[in-house]
């Protein structure tokens, strides 16, 4: 169960850059990250703070705990 949140968290964020339509350089420019660094999340290689998930939250305009959680 190591690092499930993390992969979690990846597959969101993923996913919602897809629905998005985006690249995922447009998508880590969006975020304000270099694209290599947003792969690793995307990924769910990274070890993002609990504040870095709130203002990623904030940035796509979602709920931080809805980036932490399967969709149902």
């Amino acid at each position: 169960m190591e690092g499930e949140l993390q992969k979690t968290l990846g597959r969101n964020l993923r996913r919602l850059r897809e629905s998005q339509g985006m690249s995922q350089e447009d998508f880590a420019d969006k975020l304000g990250y270099h694209r290599t660094y947003l792969g690793g999340v995307e990924r769910g290689e990274r070890n993002l703070t609990l504040r870095s998930v709130e203002r990623i939250a904030f940035l796509v305009g979602g709920d931080p705990i809805s980036l932490l959680t399967e969709p149902r």
